[in-house]
């Protein structure tokens, strides 16, 4: 199969306090999606509701081939393989994204620096300091 050119989306999540309410940020195409009425938990369920969030955004607009970038490195580790999920609440989150994932082509998922993440930025920006 040839692939065309993939759909990044930026993801991110967090809580405060930690743990305690969490939301979410996805930015795919300039285009800076929010989730705000997420539950109560970690900021380690934020990253993955944000990542699972990311795959529901991408699956709307109908894409394909899609490439997640985010900062964290456990989502990244454990939805690419790389690291086993320590706890039934990760081990759901990594179940209902492979779930989700099945809907695509292809799905990348890589890691990036926090001040490369359009994503976190966002997040930032709605509660300054």
């Amino acid at each position: 199969m040839t692939y065309g050119q993939s759909t990044k989306l930026f993801f991110d999540g967090g809580c405060r306090p930690n743990p305690g309410p969490f939301e979410c940020a996805v930015v795919r195409k300039g285009v800076t999606h929010y989730r705000h009425d997420l539950g109560e938990g970690t900021n380690s369920d934020a990253e993955w509701l944000a990542a699972i969030h990311a795959l529901e955004i991408a699956h709307l607009e109908g894409d394909r081939d899609i490439t997640l970038l985010g900062d964290s490195t456990l989502v990244v580790t454990q939805a690419s393989g790389k690291a086993r999920c320590r706890s039934a609440d990760l081990e759901a989150h990594l179940s209902r994204f492979a779930a989700l994932a099945e809907h695509f082509d292809r799905v990348r998922i890589r890691h990036i620096g926090r001040a490369q993440n359009l994503a976190g930025i966002a997040l930032t920006r709605l509660h300054p300091r």
